[in-house]
């Protein structure tokens, strides 16, 4: 048998400071404590009776979710986690919505595509969490950095459990903002568990507030359990940060009175510990509280509970009456990503200039920073310094730190931070200073940026820029081409240009995108290849192929540093006639493109920096091979890069590259 809340037969376990606080907020404090208490013990029921199918419960915990919201203002954004039901609850959601979404019907925040409090809400001012609990932490720092470039003054407030103190993020998030001076309360709500691991298996640390000293902020311990004591010191933290900007860390000691969810039961915990937390419910404790102080009655406690019921009741019917989802494949797919408009922006004048690739990067940030005043350039050393390959050099002196921001080397909260300035408003381009080095922020990626739009229609506006490819003797940590990796992630684009012209205008496409964009600029171009460009500011489609030369024997589908290749090739062998398709975008890529050289050759090789195994190739093969194949003349060949890692000794890495071999594929797809 389950412990379970009892009533503590109108005996008061804690302190309740009143302070300057009216009847009236101690009343409003009790009912958003009363109502998440209700809403949990109904759909408990409802679990046994198998009407559920999943539940995390918050039982024991709701003053810190009721106190910590009703101490925030209602333009303020909260960060939540899985048993913060009375944050909801307190910024008064529908309950019919919620429990909608509980049920993965239409009406629900995520049209049935997620459960529980995996959801945000821009109405209400809530951004839910995924599954993986730290990455949250990153997107409150984004969103506290909005309003402080803005000079709004607001404070943001993000929950996290003790067992995600653990996480990488947690720390990167934390440093963040302390660095950069960020109005954000993090909240650890510390319930003694993750899942069945008790706190001792966890941390070594005394109290996790202690932390807060190794970030240089300030770190308060309370009592979770006492809303009063919740609500009066975020209330009086928040006063002080919106307009003294500094994170603040607090440990909230509470107990978890039910399983992780509840199917995972309660069996590891000692016995002794439900009696020790029965004592400290915090609604029972707060209503004798109230009772005995004459602020409430019986008879209120009463009508209360009823008007309670009587809406609970009515939302679960609303909610369990609704139609089942029908799945409309269009629609799914549709949704996977943001709107964006289809008119290319053209150029103003005709005039033009020789510029490097590297110079068409840097041109299209620059003028997109003019365009955009609400575009962030994120990364490290790229504000006095420039970046590591000088690209926004100049960048910090025109628009500012603000906007020119440096950061710590820690790319998930970087990425986590991105956005978060896209929720609050903001456009976001974060510089990976390799491309190789987006391993440490890859689940904010495809995780958080890549399936925000599907889950709840919030857009991340976030651009990854991403120095790539190998030819420099860099070896097997900076040379990488992993831009296989986010191909096959759904809500991603991933665009790689060859040249400078395509350089510009795709960045500037993908800055304009609401969608995340994983951008790949190959290195070895930067200084190695000029071509004369707009000056002025323009985009370039995204999704849409380019063909860079025209023959009639083979058809050549490559990409980046393969399209020269393929160009330097043929140019040394004129008597070979090919079409080369440079793709420019991988995901999308464009389909009605390399139908129409397949159809017009029959015979095609796919060349690509990219390992061999799994590469895009293998996917543009595939499609030509199932839909394309009364079209060839010969098998679809690969030319590709060896699968191993790359080495850094050149010929080594001669060999390695898909260059080596481009003769030979060449003259095999030739003579069949």
């Amino acid at each position: 048998m389950e412990p379970s809340i009892e009533t503590l037969e109108n005996t008061v376990y804690m302190k309740f400071d009143h302070k300057q606080y009216s009847n009236e907020t101690l009343i409003e404090l009790y009912k958003n404590l009363l109502r998440p208490r209700m809403i949990e013990e109904k759909m408990l029921i409802l679990l046994r009776q198998g009407k559920v199918g999943k539940w995390f419960s918050g039982i024991g915990q709701e003053a810190i979710s009721v106190g910590a919201t009703m101490a925030m203002k209602g333009d303020e954004y909260i960060l939540p986690m899985h048993r913060n039901l009375g944050v909801f609850t307190s910024r008064n959601i529908p309950l019919e919505r919620l429990v909608a979404q509980w049920q993965g019907k239409m009406s629900g925040f995520t049209k049935g595509r997620d459960r529980s409090f995996h959801f945000g809400t821009q109405e209400h001012k809530i951004v839910g969490m995924i599954s993986h609990l730290g990455p949250q932490l990153a997107l409150a720092d984004g969103i506290s950095l909005a309003d402080r470039i803005e000079n709004r003054f607001r404070a943001t407030l993000v929950f996290t459990g003790e067992g995600a103190t653990s996480e990488g993020d947690f720390h990167e998030a934390l440093n963040v903002a302390s660095v950069w001076n960020l109005p954000v309360i993090f909240i650890i709500e510390n319930n003694g568990y993750g899942l069945s691991t008790p706190t001792s298996e966890q941390y070594k640390c005394e109290s996790l507030v202690d932390r807060a000293k190794g970030y240089g902020m300030e770190g308060i311990k309370i009592d979770g359990n006492n809303v009063l004591e919740v609500y009066d010191t975020i209330r009086r933290i928040a006063d002080e940060i919106r307009y003294t900007p500094r994170p603040v860390l607090i440990e909230c000691m509470t107990f978890r009175m039910r399983g992780h969810e509840e199917a995972s039961g309660t069996k590891y915990v000692p016995k002794e510990l439900f009696e020790e937390w029965r004592s400290k419910d915090p609604v029972l404790n707060f209503e004798n509280h109230l009772l005995q102080q004459g602020v409430i009655t019986l008879d209120y406690i009463g009508e209360l509970k009823i008007r309670n019921k009587i809406e609970i009741d009515n939302a679960i019917d609303m909610a369990f009456s609704e139609v089942d989802i029908v799945a409309d494949t269009e629609t799914e797919v549709a949704d996977m990503y943001a709107p964006v408009k289809e008119e290319p922006i053209e150029p103003l004048s005709e005039l033009k200039s020789e510029k490097r690739y590297l110079d068409a990067i840097s041109d299209a940030m620059r003028q997109a920073m003019q365009r955009h005043s609400n575009l962030v350039i994120m990364g490290q050393d790229v504000a006095e310094y420039g970046g590591a390959f000088k690209i926004t050099q100049g960048f910090v002196e025109e628009f500012g730190k603000a906007r020119v921001r440096n950061t710590p080397i820690c790319e998930s909260a970087i990425v986590g931070a991105g956005f978060g300035l896209s929720i609050n408003g903001y456009k976001a381009i974060v510089e990976m200073q390799f491309a190789d080095f987006v391993t440490c922020g890859f689940n904010q990626i495809v995780n958080n940026l890549a399936k925000s739009h599907y889950r709840w229609g919030q857009k991340a506006d976030v651009v990854v820029r991403m120095p790539t490819g190998a030819g420099t003797g860099a070896g097997p940590f900076h040379s990488q081409s992993n831009e296989a990796w986010f191909v096959k992630t759904p809500g991603l684009k991933v665009v790689y240009p060859a040249f400078p012209s395509d350089a510009k205008g795709l960045l500037a496409a993908s800055i304009e995108d609401p969608n995340p964009v994983i951008f790949f600029e190959h290195k070895y171009l930067y200084r190695g290849i000029t071509e004369e460009i707009h000056d002025d500011y323009y985009t370039t489609p995204i999704g849409k192929a380019r063909l860079v030369k025209e023959g009639d024997e083979i058809s050549i589908i490559t990409y980046g540093l393969g399209v020269h290749w393929a160009l330097d090739y043929l140019k040394e062998h004129p008597e070979i006639s090919a079409d080369v398709l440079d793709l420019r975008t991988l995901l999308p890529w464009d389909v009605e493109a390399v139908t129409e050289t397949v159809k017009k050759n029959g015979k095609v090789l796919i060349l690509h920096e990219d390992t061999l195994c799994c590469g895009i190739g293998a996917e543009i093969s595939a499609y030509i091979a199932e839909h394309l194949f009364n079209y060839l003349d010969s098998p679809v060949m690969r030319c590709a890069s060896l699968d191993t890692a790359i080495p850094m000794n050149k010929a080594l890495e001669d060999n390695f590259m898909a260059k080596a071999r481009l003769d030979e594929s060449i003259k095999k797809l030739l003579s069949y």
